[in-house]
């Protein structure tokens, strides 16, 4: 786990987090979605499905340092919030909004009660794919599901008639960074992100 520390500066009362924008052509895109591993299912956005996209949310970031980042993502109520903004806006792109259930039976009880872990979402801005928090639940991590998301996202840019996409990343986030990179991405610019942090001291 990250955890909550601070990554620059605190001047006057605000941190500033350093992030790569990092971007890929979708141009060279050959439609690679991986295969679910056995235990999960994906599934298209569709309204209905909005609570979930947002208990991932919130269980992906919750113990992170985005969670500094943008204090939102700490919170189930602001995580719900956010994903209704997001599937509000004239530029949110359905099909490269996807979400990852675990349906695995209970270990004790043998019973399958299906539990979003993992998410991401997708905007149109200025000719641009551009990924909205793409998270996976620590517990689910290394089964490969982050790059299956990231690839139901780039085929549902390209079918929007988009060319290029674009995410940011907290630079500390060193093993968000790594898949971004093996996948193709390309850091492109730093960015820095300013946001107040109760008790920062560096």
């Amino acid at each position: 786990m990250i955890g909550k520390r601070v990554v620059e500066s605190n001047i006057m009362g605000m941190t500033y987090f350093k992030r790569y924008r990092m971007e890929f052509d979708l141009r060279d895109w050959r439609g690679d979605d991986g295969c679910v591993p056995s235990g999960y299912e994906l599934l298209a956005y569709e309204p209905g499905l909005l609570r979930e996209h947002a208990l991932a949310k919130f269980n992906s970031f919750r113990e992170e340092l985005d969670a500094n980042v943008f204090p939102c993502l700490s919170r189930r109520d602001g995580c719900l919030r956010l994903m209704r903004e997001i599937t509000s806006r004239g530029d949110f792109v359905p099909g490269a909004t996807w979400l990852i259930r675990n349906c695995q039976p209970h270990p004790k009880t043998g019973i399958v009660t299906p539990l979003a872990v993992g998410t991401i979402q997708g905007l149109s801005t200025d000719g641009w794919g551009s990924i909205q928090n793409l998270g996976i639940d620590p517990a689910h991590r290394g089964k490969g599901l982050g790059s299956i998301l990231l690839s139901k996202a780039a085929s549902g840019f390209r079918a929007a008639g988009l060319e290029r996409m674009h995410l940011e990343v907290t630079t500390e986030n060193t093993g968000a960074v790594r898949l971004y990179e093996r996948l193709g991405f390309k850091r492109s610019k730093v960015v820095y992100k300013a946001a107040e942090v109760a008790g920062a001291n560096v």
